[in-house]
Parts: C-alpha cells; sequence; structure tokens
C-alpha cells in the first residue's frame, strides 16, 4: 500500500460506484492481493476495489481513466508471471472482479454457456455438468482461478490436445474498454464473418487492453466412459510413438497425455501424502495417458489394445490402467502435485515453454545437457504436455546448495534454456503468459514488427495507459 493516505475524493468517488465496503484500504485485507503465489511480485495498491456488475466496472474504468489512475485486473490471484499484482509505487487500484460471480446462461442446445470472469473454473465446469456437458478447461488450480484470468492469460491445463487452449473455447467476450466503454460480444454463434474477431484481441492480453468482464464459452458432449493409464518409457521419443500408436487406437478421444520425469515422481513420492508408484520396476520416463469415449463401453477395451500394441512393438516397458476412479485419482496426484512439490526440494528456476511436438525429445536432450554444464549437479524437472509441445522445463537446486545463491541465476538460467528454445522455433511462454516475468524477454524475442503492431492495438485502446501498465509491454 502507499505510504501517503489515498486521496478522500477518490475513495468517495469509488465509493459512490461500487459501495464503500467494497473499496479496500486496510493493509491486512489487502495483503493476500499484493503478492503472487510464488512470492516473486509483492506490490503495493492505492486500494482493492470489487464491482459486482459490468456497468459498476465500466464506471470504475471510466472513473479512474478521467484520474490517470492505473487498474490490475485481478481474478483468483493464482497466475505465475505476475501480471494479476500491481507494482511498488502504491499508486495503482486493484481491480477484483471476484464479486461477478454470476452464470448467467446455460443452453444445452447450443452447447454453450455465458458466465462472468469471477465465476471458477470449477464453477463454469459444475454449471456444464449439470446439464450433462463438459467445459473442458481444466487446470490444477481449478477451484481458485478465474474464468476471466484463464482467458486473460490463455490458460492451457491438461486437455489442450483434445479441446485446446484457452481462446479455443471461447465463442464471445464481453469487454471495458479503458474509458468505460463496453464490448457486448457475448455471442453463442459458431459461424459470424462480420469483421474482425475482436475477441482474441482481448483473450491472451492480461488486461492491457481490456477488462474481459464475461465470457460465452464453448461446451461439449460429457464423455460417457474414461479410460486411465500410467505408462513407463525409456525416453521421450518412446513417448511420441505411443502418442502415435494412442491416437491410431483412439483417434480424438486421445484427452490427456502428460510426460513426467522420473525425477519427478520421486519427488511426489517423498513429499506428497498419499502417493504411491502404479509401476513396479523404476522407469526414467512415465505417461499419464487418459482416453475418453462417447460410448458407454469399450474404451478400456481400447486402452488395453493400445496398450499391447505399443509393449509388442517397444515402445513402452510397462503399464497400469486405472481400475477404479480412486486409483484415477491417484495417477493424477503424481502429476497435478508436480509444481507444489519442488519447493521442498529447495529452489526451483521455472520455465513454462512450447517447441513443435517432434521437436520435443531434442529439446529436452539439449536443454538439459546445457542447464546441467551451466549448473553442475542442477536437477532438471521437466514435465508437462507432451502432446501439445508445451513443456514445464523446471531445474531444482543441487543437493546442499544455498537457495538464494541457486535462485540468483534465475535470469542466467532462463538465457541458457530460452537459447535452445529459439533454437527450435519455440515460444518462451505457452501457456502461463507474459506479465513481469517475461516482460524484457518477450521484448528481446518477439517478431519486431509483431511488437509494433502490438503497442499500436496498446495506444489506440488504452492512450493513457491505465490498464495493467508495465505488464506483456
Amino acid at each position: 500500500m502507499s505510504d501517503a493516505a489515498p486521496p478522500p475524493e477518490v475513495l468517495a468517488g469509488l465509493a459512490a460506484i461500487v459501495g464503500s465496503a467494497h473499496v479496500v484500504t486496510d493493509p491486512d485485507l489487502l495483503a493476500a492481493h499484493l503478492i503472487e503465489p510464488r512470492g516473486l511480485y509483492r506490490g503495493r495498491a492505492l486500494a482493492l476495489v470489487r464491482p459486482d456488475s459490468t456497468a459498476q466496472t465500466a464506471q470504475v474504468a471510466a472513473f479512474c481513466n478521467d484520474r490517470n489512475i492505473p487498474l490490475v485486473p485481478q481474478g483468483g490471484n493464482t497466475g505465475l508471471v505476475g501480471g494479476q499484482i500491481p507494482d511498488s509505487s502504491g499508486g495503482e487500484i486493484v481491480l477484483s472482479l471476484r464479486r461477478m460471480d454470476r452464470v448467467r446462461e446455460v443452453d444445452a442446445d447450443a452447447n454453450a454457456m455465458i458466465v462472468e470472469a469471477g465465476v471458477t473454473l470449477a464453477g463454469a465446469q459444475g454449471a456444464a455438468l449439470r446439464v450433462d456437458r463438459l467445459f473442458p478447461l481444466s487446470l490444477a488450480s481449478e477451484g481458485t482461478c478465474t474464468i476471466g484470468g484463464n482467458l486473460s492469460t490463455n490458460a492451457g491445463g491438461v486437455a489442450v490436445i483434445a479441446y485446446g487452449n484457452a481462446r479455443d473455447l471461447v465463442l464471445g467476450i464481453e469487454v471495458v474498454l479503458a474509458d468505460g466503454r463496453v464490448i457486448n460480444g457475448l455471442t453463442k454463434l459458431r459461424k459470424d464473418n462480420t469483421g474482425y474477431d475482436l475477441k482474441n484481441l482481448f483473450i491472451g492480453a492480461e488486461g492491457t487492453l481490456g477488462i474481459i468482464t464475461a465470457a460465452a464459452l464453448k461446451l461439449f458432449p460429457n464423455p460417457r466412459s474414461m479410460a486411465t493409464a500410467f505408462v513407463g518409457v525409456a525416453d521421450p521419443a518412446q513417448a511420441l510413438r505411443l502418442l502415435e500408436i494412442a491416437r491410431q487406437f483412439a483417434g480424438p478421444g486421445v484427452t490427456s497425455f502428460e510426460l513426467i520425469p522420473r525425477i519427478g515422481i520421486d519427488f511426489v513420492l517423498a513429499h506428497a501424502n498419499g502417493a504411491r508408484d502404479p509401476l513396479g520396476a523404476r522407469h526414467r520416463w512415465c505417461v499419464l495417458l487418459e482416453i475418453s469415449s462417447q460410448m458407454t463401453a469399450g474404451v478400456d477395451e481400447t486402452m488395453a489394445g493400445l496398450l499391447q500394441a505399443a509393449l509388442e512393438g517397444g515402445v513402452i516397458e510397462d503399464a497400469s490402467i486405472a481400475a477404479s476412479e480412486q486409483q484415477r485419482q491417484a495417477f493424477w496426484l503424481l502429476r497435478e502435485a508436480l509444481s507444489e512439490v519442488q519447493g521442498k526440494e529447495g529452489g526451483s528456476i521455472k520455465h513454462d515453454v512450447s517447441v513443435p511436438v517432434s521437436a520435443a525429445p531434442a529439446f529436452l536432450a539439449r536443454a538439459s545437457a546445457a542447464v546441467e554444464a551451466f549448473v553442475p549437479g542442477a536437477r532438471v524437472v521437466a514435465f508437462g504436455h507432451l502432446g501439445d509441445g508445451n513443456i514445464h522445463f523446471n531445474v531444482s537446486q543441487p543437493i546442499g546448495a544455498d537457495r538464494a545463491a541457486f535462485l540468483a541465476q534465475w535470469e542466467a538460467v532462463n538465457e541458457v534454456v530460452h537459447r535452445v528454445v529459439a533454437a527450435f522455433s519455440g515460444s518462451i511462454s505457452a501457456e502461463h503468459g507474459v506479465g513481469q516475468l517475461k516482460r524484457a524477454l518477450l521484448g528481446r524475442t518477439k517478431d519486431p514488427v509483431s511488437l509494433d503492431v502490438m503497442r499500436a492495438l496498446k495506444a489506440t485502446l488504452d492512450p493513457r495507459g491505465i490498464l495493467n501498465p508495465g505488464k506483456v509491454l
């Protein structure tokens, strides 16, 4: 929070819009909104403002735009690149969308629903399930993260291989512009060629071009059956061969394909309650494979058939198929606990990168060798969504190393990894966004003409620069 008291007229004006109870300046109540989950970024704020409608959000934006007061939109505060955290000046307002948590409409016939930005991802999934539909975006933080944040960062998750990123799941959006005008684009249409596709300007823009207040989301038929397997493989190249076989047997029914290294499994077994290794022997790499079907029967046989073919072809070393929902959840624990348990092994320097799927094995080998040469003893924990080329290439500190000294090498290790990413024509940010963490890096790696266009869009839509300043650009 600012060292000086917020101007009374500013607080009074905001209170007139959202109510005095929703203009928060108490440091204890503000604290949780000023730091991101990994503790990399901590800011201060003039106030926390909590509108409960699009109209209130528009009025707050217009009020702040007139007075050149920066706004930092925030959802569930689960972002990992600092995009939702104010700067250290104490002059910015955190705009929380959490009160905007209504499901406005669920249209099962149109396979669409309209939800507000503050609806949690789990809440959106639940609304779909109540009409026997699926909203397939799936993240470890789904109980806390919000739809507004998911769209602002173009979230990915474990089902991208089948359904795409967040932007692929959106039919239309409602957006408040910096000056308070509202784009009403909440269409449920599947086909609409009336001009520019404006929604994709704002999806992935991290609140720098406008404030997403609601979205029309795509729904899908709810799968009638599912099979989950935990598979041991010799290396990532064999994992890709398994993916090819899985698609031959199950086609678009392959809904998750997650690569996990041995070191990651060992971390989870050591630190996560209830974790156990599903396979009898130790394998250098494992794959968590899930297939889904609209048929009520046959999916187990499909999974067994593809694993048998992979085993006979020398592609896999061993496999276990979940015999119950409890066993399925046990398999998923080995994947979903990976991010959390790394912190228990000391400092972890993280990378959210992507390369062409076919290049993933070569990237993993080259990047691992480069990091281990740069930091002798460093422990590479590379895992993630192999089916779409997104690798969370994390580096844990050497055993016994000083945590602070290791983390001080964050940018240097980033440079080593991102140099290899560039060699494979990859991306420095696959699904977490740019925020503060990768802002400078974006300027060095993005196509210059693309950057010029992005800056022009920013200047046009937010000429006073009040929307999430210092993020992305």
